[in-house]
């Protein structure tokens, strides 16, 4: 075969799985916003948390920016005017964008004019697809894929953004009222694994998809370590809880301890007393806590003063890649239905690496040696924020099973706690 047939080949396969995965993908965000009425569609109770309606018109405005615009001949924008209303922060884009914390004053467009906007885009884009000239088609793919992944990026923030929302309502709303429970137990015992550590290699490599911020893979070096089997408990965090944790000063770091005093936290995000009892709000609702799972919306700044009172740490981000190497990526994610972590599962071995909770490592968010962000607007996906932001790794209930990989790098402040943020713990090996 020659090679003009074979990169053809290659060509025509990449189209056809990419034919399928894009309507895929496109169709989860919009079955994630079936539940929703139309009233639910604006909210934006929180900077950080965007509206639904803002959340399926970005993704498409990403498409449009940076896949029809330049490369489908003859494309019409749905409207001039929504590259700077539905722009989320690239400024190399050259049309500004509205202000982050004004999303949920957006009236207009309305609900159905979103939804006319993502069928706009989805026509052209099946027009893209089936019709690329191989000249472009390199470029068309890279970006493509990007894209899908940036969408299922946005369907975990349209998970846990609606969450922030109904919490937000004195009424605890149920977004599903139909998602499955547990009834509480009491958890497995934490189990503790041993690591030889040495010289490793950490990041991804150019063979599948992988962002920017994952390469140039690289050697680092470990010592030997030891970590926790599962993830924090509830019950297990209730104790700290009870033992004074976020009255205990000498916990926290000092960041961490003036957040406490101006936020006045008392326990994790979503947590409420009444009567004595803890109960959780969930995307169905109210939920006594359930001492098993595992803890979820809590801060860098919790899981760090969390660790010092047990006596240990937080892994590295290098520590917890090493010990994901080679380790099934199986898990409760949003594929799953759930919405809310699970407990671990008995048995021996490492548990929860992926899904249920997003874990806090003690790796700040730096780049790679060797790292160079992209040229022009793309760019800036990931490497300018890396400053003041701490590296989360495994995913989360909210996110998609295909979405993740061991080199996956999440990053968020380090107050931060309105995502399926947990942590497991590890020390000093032998």
């Amino acid at each position: 075969m020659s090679d003009t047939s074979a990169t053809q080949d290659r060509i025509d396969a990449a189209r056809a799985a990419l034919a399928e995965q894009y309507p895929r993908v496109r169709r989860f965000s919009e079955r994630l916003c079936e539940p929703l009425e139309i009233e639910d569609y604006g909210l934006q109770t929180a900077v950080e948390a965007s509206p639904p309606k803002w959340h399926l018109a970005h993704v498409s405005w990403f498409y449009e920016t940076f896949l029809l615009r330049p490369f489908l001949p003859g494309y019409q924008v749905f409207h001039p005017r929504f590259e700077y209303l539905f722009n989320s922060y690239y400024e190399q884009t050259g049309t500004g964008f509205w202000p982050r914390h004004e999303r949920g004053l957006l009236a207009r467009p309305t609900v159905a004019e979103v939804y006319d906007y993502r069928q706009h885009v989805d026509a052209a884009m099946t027009r893209l697809i089936a019709a690329c000239p191989a000249a472009d088609w390199s470029t068309v793919e890279q970006r493509l894929r990007i894209g899908l992944n940036h969408e299922q990026q946005h369907q975990e923030l349209l998970v846990t953004d609606i969450k922030r929302h109904f919490a937000h309502n004195p009424l605890r709303p149920a977004y599903r009222a139909d998602l499955p429970t547990t009834t509480p137990s009491r958890p497995a015992p934490l189990q503790w694994l041993d690591f030889e550590g040495g010289l490793i290699e950490v990041g991804a490599t150019g063979e599948d998809f992988h962002y920017d911020n994952e390469a140039p893979r690289h050697r680092v070096f470990v010592a030997p370590f030891t970590l926790a089997d599962r993830a924090v408990t509830n019950g297990e965090f209730l104790e700290f809880i009870q033992d004074g944790g976020y009255r205990n000063t000498g916990l926290w770091l000092s960041d961490g301890w003036a957040t406490v005093k101006q936020q006045g936290w008392r326990a994790p995000l979503y947590w409420e007393e009444r009567d004595g009892e803890w109960w959780l709000m969930t995307l169905s609702g109210m939920r006594p806590l359930d001492p098993a799972e595992p803890v979820c919306h809590v801060s860098y700044y919790e899981a760090d003063a969390y660790a010092t009172w047990a006596g240990k740490r937080l892994p590295t981000e290098f520590e917890w890649e090493h010990a994901a190497q080679g380790q099934p990526i199986t898990g409760n994610f949003v594929d799953d239905g759930v919405l809310h972590p699970r407990p671990a599962r008995p048995g021996a071995g490492l548990k929860q690496l992926f899904g249920d909770v997003w874990e806090w490592t003690g790796s700040a968010y730096l780049p790679y040696p060797g790292y160079r962000a992209a040229p022009g607007a793309l760019g800036e996906y990931n490497g300018k924020f890396m400053c003041n932001q701490m590296v989360l790794r495994g995913g989360s209930c909210a996110t998609s099973r295909d979405h993740v990989r061991p080199t996956y790098r999440n990053f968020f402040y380090p107050h931060e706690r309105w995502q399926f943020m947990g942590f497991r713990l590890a020390e000093v090996g032998a």
